[in-house]
């Protein structure tokens, strides 16, 4: 019934279909501003900025991981960032979330990261209990710093 697979650029309009809903799930839903040339450009070139599981129900569109390595200078290694994982709501509570996770894990493994790591909404009570119920640690001393827009602009003139 579920299947995971690597998403191709043929992938790409639903692709940014599922980041749309899950834009509206997380109450942004007119904060996507990403087209499909921009995913075919960063994720589907000759050296790829970030990687896609595309998880299917019965053959149907259920979700998707979108990932990307980075690097930590504590461990000297790289580790796994979960960007976004969405499963749309009517499929929930099949082990479809589970099994993309693991499916990361089992990639971070096998690159020889040093971590996995993601972020999560402070409201997303059940996406909270779902990554505790996993073994994930929820940090609260860390705060996102984010800068953005102009503010990044004026920035880099610096």
């Amino acid at each position: 019934m579920l299947s995971l697979r690597p998403a191709t650029r043929a992938d790409v309009p639903l692709i940014l279909q599922l980041v749309r809903e899950l834009a509206t799930y997380e109450r942004a839903p007119d904060a996507v501003v990403a087209t499909e040339a921009d995913f075919l450009r960063d994720g589907f070139g000759h050296s790829p900025h970030f990687h896609v599981l595309l998880a299917s129900w019965n053959r149907e569109p259920a979700g998707f991981a979108l990932y990307f390595y980075n690097w930590s200078t504590w461990l000297g290694r790289k580790g796994l960032y979960l960007e976004d994982l969405f499963v749309r709501p009517q499929l929930r509570g099949k082990g479809i979330g589970r099994s993309l996770l693991a499916e990361l894990a089992r990639i971070a493994v096998r690159e020889g990261c040093g971590r996995f790591q993601w972020q999560v909404l402070d409201w997303n009570e059940p996406a909270l209990g779902f990554y505790r119920s996993l073994g994930a640690e929820v940090m609260t001393e860390w705060l996102t710093a984010r800068l953005e827009g102009d503010a990044l602009v004026r920035l880099g003139k610096e």
